[in-house]
Order: structure tokens, then sequence, then C-alpha cells
């Protein structure tokens, strides 16, 4: 009978236990408000760039691509994603497609002068360069710089160019047998 007792009270603790539950003591996550307004993905995707989380930026930025459009900021901030990535000639085709959206936009040519430079094209890339400085009229430190590296990495790739065919020049005077021939 004491037994009974015990197992009465203790089913009569678990139900109290299971009552209602969608008070504000409960511990269930809230709904989802499916009329709430949503994140915007571009933030979201500048902050992950922030952090160095290029490839989840670059999701972020594609997501929000899919309610804005492939505006040319997108395009840009995904190119940017892919250069940090390493990914130069997909940063390059996104680059390349915002310009055409937006040509006279010097952040964005800075940024395609950028890749174009790290792929070793530095006779594009100082053009690129010259034309967002002219745009700009000179007053961006950092695309200024960029310019002269081009043309300085340009001018030293002319250089070993010549002095390679130079010396291949040289080799062929020093040694005139080499293709001479002789009957």
């Amino acid at each position: 009978m004491m037994r009974g007792a015990i197992v009465l009270m203790t089913l009569a603790g678990l139900l109290g236990a299971c009552g209602d539950t969608t008070g504000p003591s409960s511990v269930d996550a809230p709904g989802f408000d499916r009329r709430a307004a949503g994140v915007d993905q571009r933030i979201v995707g500048e902050r992950l760039m922030s952090s160095g989380e290029y490839e989840l930026a670059l999701e972020a930025f594609q997501r929000a691509a899919i309610d804005d459009g492939l505006t040319a900021e997108l395009l840009s901030a995904m190119g940017v994603a892919n250069l940090q990535l390493g990914r130069l000639d997909q940063a390059i085709e996104l680059f390349e497609q915002a310009t055409i959206k937006e040509p006279k936009w010097p952040g964005l040519l800075n940024n395609l002068g950028v890749a174009v430079m790290q792929k070793g094209d530095y006779q594009r890339a100082a053009l690129i360069f010259k034309k967002a400085v002219a745009l700009d009229n000179g007053e961006n430190d950092s695309i200024r710089k960029n310019l002269v590296l081009a043309l300085e990495k340009s001018e030293k790739n002319i250089y070993t160019a010549l002095e390679i065919e130079t010396q291949q020049v040289e080799m062929e005077i020093q040694d005139p047998k080499r293709d001479t021939q002789f009957p």
C-alpha cells in the first residue's frame, strides 16, 4: 500500500511537470517569423570578408545577387573574394563584367589591375591603373602606387627579355660554328 502511494505521488509529480510549456518559462526556441525582413547578405559578406572567411563571403554575395541582381558592386565584391582565394581568372572575369556596368569606377579598375598584375600581365595592368588614376584625378594613393609598381615591373620585364635576347645573340657571335654548315 505504501508502495502504491509512492508510485501515485511520483506519477502526479511527473504529470505536473508535463503541464503547459508554451508560456514564457518555456525552453523551446521561438518560432520563425516568415514576415520579418531577412538579413542583408551584402553586409554578411562584407563582415565575412573582414574576418578572412572569403569562401563564405562569396556565398553570401551570391545569395545577395539572387535578391538584388548582379550589380557592379556585387560583381566587384565577388571578384575580391575570388582574388583573396587565389582564383585570378574568376576574379578578372567578375571585375571585367562589373566594368561593363560601371566603366568609370576607379576602385573597381584598381581591383581589376591588381588581379591582372598578379597574373603577370604588367603592361595591361599599367594601362588599367592609368585609366583608374585619370578617373580618380590622381587622388587615391593606392591606385597611384599600383600604377608605379606595374610600370616598374613592366619595364623590368622588358629589360629582362632584352637581356635574354642579347645573351642569345652574344652566344651566337662567340660560337659562329654553331649555326654554320660546312660542305
